[in-house]
């Protein structure tokens, strides 16, 4: 059960003009069931992308960064569930071409003006006969629609809106859909994620912001330790809320619009890891005081990473040896424990190298009791930090797993 995660009804879900989305039952995995996503985007919109790191990456992967960068630009994004296509060789690429091809001919474009995405079981073919077949029979479908046609084992839909004033006389709308509540790990994590914007912005600006976006949001969170092969987050500029455009950093409204919409994929993120496969409790990891941000990312993720500190959690069980042991293991050769302090929520836990004089194990189960945790590491080392959000790990993510396929 997704930790205090409800699904986001149409009405709170704004309308992003330069953008008509459809969905289908192509039948991929199970009849029945919208597995098909089509957006078609207007001309003159912009779109940045990044994509997973796994080295196996899956066949749309691979043409979707091809086709990324066309001097046309992108016009439509096909979404398939139940079917990574991925260690699928030439055939899965050769595949993922011709459901562009498909998809195009439905937009109206070119087929290297169509990123494809696909999610689901890994190592088996793509039947992209179905995927062909039912392009035609998609229908008009809202945001909130597509959130739930994306899904795989998520059991919440995950989609959320903002707006806010970029510039002097514009409000920008944005709009985001995710899925993913497994196999999750940054570069990137786990997880199909797409928002939609009405700024105007120039392609090589848009996918540096892209960049930085994700870094700040889905290159956060953790679940299990395990990076798919088939990560994709994209955004949309359609430029259609009357804007001239935004075309290099220095521009003031660069810094308004990466905020607006860094906030929106953080949510987005942080909904995936609340859905967690089994999870039962959201867990943010935040580090102080480190010597660099990839020091402190380092610790955060040691810690988020630990099989022995999340099935702690599960258990409500304040075992806390097993935080600083995994914080000891991090990799952090100089590190002077005797220096760093620890907290759960706002209770002092550990300092001067071992329990603090104050805690009580009264204190530690009242918080570890919560399904909300933050845990604060203060490293004493440097000025840095960064948090990571995660979840615990319980009986069900093992059954989850375990009956993926069936």
């Amino acid at each position: 059960m997704a930790v205090n995660l409800v699904e986001k009804h149409e009405n709170e879900l704004r309308h992003i003009d330069g953008i008509q989305i459809y969905i289908g039952q192509a039948g991929v995995k199970k009849p029945d069931h919208d597995d098909l996503t089509l957006m078609v985007l207007s001309p003159n919109n912009t779109v940045g992308a990044v994509f997973t790191q796994n080295r196996f990456c899956a066949a749309p992967v691979y043409i979707a960064k091809s086709h990324l960068f066309d001097e046309d630009g992108v016009r439509a994004l096909v979404i398939n569930t139940g079917n990574a296509n991925a260690g699928t060789g030439g055939q899965g690429r050769a595949d993922a071409v011709e459901v562009c091809a498909a998809a195009a001919k439905h937009a109206g474009c070119q087929t290297t003006q169509v990123l494809p995405f696909s999610t689901g079981v890994i190592l088996e073919p793509l039947p992209s006969e179905k995927i062909i077949a039912a392009l035609p029979r998609v229908k008009p479908a809202s945001w909130a629609d597509a959130a739930r046609a994306i899904m795989t084992t998520d059991t919440v839909p995950k989609a959320a809106s903002r707006e806010g004033k970029v510039g002097e006389n514009h409000v920008v709308r944005a709009t985001g859909i995710a899925k993913g509540s497994g196999m999750i790990h940054p570069n990137m994590a786990t997880m199909l994620g797409f928002i939609a914007c009405d700024a105007k912005v120039s392609q090589p600006v848009l996918q540096l912001m892209t960049k930085e976006i994700a870094d700040m949001s889905f290159n956060c969170i953790t679940v299990d330790g395990d990076t798919s092969t088939n990560d994709s987050f994209v955004i949309i500029a359609t430029g259609k809320c009357g804007q001239s455009e935004i075309d290099n950093t220095a521009d003031p409204r660069y810094e308004q619009l990466k905020t607006l919409l860094g906030g929106l994929a953080l949510e987005l993120a942080q909904a995936i890891v609340r859905d967690g496969e089994g999870a039962t409790k959201f867990i943010t990891i935040k580090v102080e005081n480190a010597a660099d941000r990839d020091e402190a990312r380092k610790v955060a993720y040691a810690v988020a990473h630990s099989p022995l500190v999340k099935t702690a959690f599960f258990a409500s069980d304040p075992n806390l040896g097993r935080l600083l042991a995994a914080i000891g293991y991090a990799g952090i050769d100089d590190l002077d424990t005797d220096h760093l302090k620890m907290w759960l929520d706002d209770v002092l836990v550990a300092e001067l190298g071992g329990r603090a004089e104050s805690y009580t194990e009264e204190q530690g189960q009242a918080v570890m009791n919560r399904d909300e945790i933050t845990v604060r590491i203060d490293l004493q080392r440097g000025k840095a930090a960064a948090a990571v959000y995660t979840c615990d790990l319980s009986h069900d993510y093992v059954s989850i797993n375990a009956d993926y396929r069936s």
